[in-house]
């Protein structure tokens, strides 16, 4: 995902003088070719909530800044700077957060980023977006580009890459990979490959899973929830994320805003905890029950009951 975004980012910046990257210490190797364009990227150190900052006073003088850092550090680092100058003044920034989930799964808790859908989607006017493909990343860093306001998009060390469909990524509208009717598995994140696996899997046994990429949380696609709710038997959700004001908790909101209630609701995700281990993305995963193993375990045991 990294990689596409910073390709769309680099035609983005080529085309138009007033989009400007900011780093906080990263990016060796992958930015080296935004060096050539002047006054138009900045490394300033290990000095997140000043990039913030400086972030938002270079977009009150009219740029278009995208912030760039590892999971936890451009967001819960920053979250009073993102808070009071750049979310309270509605300025055209995207925060870019490389690492979602469990992506820096051997470092442990510190760079384990399961609390920043929650705490970022709770600021009033932003944009959340994480995508479910490479092919997602690179157009949603096009389109935050040039949407209005504070957006954040969260990047993810896993894709879903056999998962191209041909629609239209739009911002605020899912995306159907699968049609089913029994359930619906609905996801973000790049967790989408593990929900396909378990949809074959699924189907194997006779069950039919609709599958879901919300790829946006902030706007969330409230027809395809309603549609899910309504017309297959039943939501699940999963993220690689803390079931807390996650994905599963706005689509639950949208249901009971909207007076529909699912015949079977569950969530799959980290539950109210500290990932207090360390391994691979996919070793944890598994370890906190949210891979395809444990996605047919807890649709069949919903369905049976």
């Amino acid at each position: 995902m990294r990689d596409a975004f910073v390709d769309s980012l680099f035609d983005l910046a080529l085309s138009d003088r007033n989009v400007v990257l900011l780093t906080a210490d990263l990016g060796f190797g992958i930015f080296e070719r935004f060096e050539a364009l002047s006054g138009q990227f900045f490394n300033v150190g290990i000095s997140e909530q000043n990039m913030i900052g400086l972030a938002s006073g270079l977009a009150l003088l009219g740029k278009k800044i995208v912030v760039y850092s590892i999971g936890n550090f451009p967001t819960l680092r920053c979250l009073e700077q993102i808070r009071n100058d750049a979310c309270y003044h509605n300025l055209n920034i995207t925060i870019v957060s490389t690492g979602g989930g469990f992506s820096y799964g051997s470092l442990g808790m510190s760079h384990h980023a399961t609390e920043d859908i929650a705490i970022m989607r709770a600021l009033p006017n932003i944009i959340v977006i994480a995508p479910c493909t490479t092919d997602e990343a690179g157009k949603a860093i096009t389109q935050l580009i040039k949407a209005e306001g504070v957006s954040y998009l969260r990047l993810d060390k896993t894709s879903a890459e056999t998962m191209y469909i041909e629609d239209n990524f739009v911002i605020g509208k899912a995306r159907r990979y699968k049609e089913g009717s029994d359930i619906t598995l609905i996801t973000t994140g790049g967790i989408l490959y593990d929900v396909n696996i378990a949809a074959d899997k699924l189907k194997k046994i006779g069950i039919s899973a609709r599958v879901i990429g919300m790829h946006s949380i902030k706007p969330i696609d409230k027809e395809e929830i309603i549609d899910a709710a309504i017309n297959t038997g039943g939501i699940v959700s999963i993220e690689e994320h803390n079931l807390d004001g996650g994905l599963g908790s706005a689509i639950s909101e949208v249901c009971m805003d909207q007076g529909v209630i699912p015949k079977v609701f569950s969530r799959i995700g980290l539950k109210d905890t500290y990932s207090s281990m360390v391994g691979s993305q996919q070793y944890l995963k598994s370890n906190y029950k949210m891979d395809s193993v444990a996605i047919v375990k807890e649709v069949k045991n919903r369905l049976n009951k």
